[in-house]
């Protein structure tokens, strides 16, 4: 099974669960930047821990990736590329990085769940693997963006 198709499927079992949901298939991607950081970001998710995430303003210029928007619906994928979670964007806000404030930083459910915590660990990730060439600036626009789980599956399935 090709990965498009066992994301196809995926959605099918999660249409047939959770009522009113389109028929489309939304995009699927993955938390990170490694399968370490898909899986153990997933399962922050998964268990209700994390509901936000953030990127940089400057990857989505730089890839032409569109900012997600309010009403949106992803299919989050392990480490393997396995889809195993539907979250729904329910708010973003594009901010300076050095003004992301301590609510969102414990929204993204990482290491302590503090603001310090959150500039660490997304100044580092964002010097190691931007998609852009300007990398980290303190103040580079962030955008964050605060979601809801909608549908997941048993991960051994």
């Amino acid at each position: 099974m090709t990965p498009a198709d066992a994301v196809a499927e995926y959605w099918g079992r999660c249409r047939g669960s959770v009522a009113g949901l389109p028929a489309a298939v939304p995009e699927a991607w993955a938390f990170g930047a490694t399968q370490e950081h898909a899986d153990e970001l997933l399962a922050l998710v998964t268990q209700g821990i994390k509901t936000g995430t953030a990127s940089a303003l400057w990857d989505h210029e730089a890839t032409g990736e569109p900012l997600p928007q309010p009403g949106d619906l992803s299919i989050i994928l392990d480490g393997r590329g396995m889809p195993r979670a539907v979250i729904e964007t329910t708010h973003v806000q594009v901010v300076p990085f050095d003004q992301v404030d301590a609510e969102h930083a414990a929204a993204e459910g990482e290491g302590d769940r503090t603001l310090t915590a959150w500039q660490d660990i997304h100044e580092r990730f964002w010097r190691e693997h931007s998609e852009n060439p300007r990398g980290y600036e303190p103040d580079m626009p962030v955008v964050c963006e605060r979601f809801r789980l909608v549908y997941a599956e048993d991960a051994d399935r």
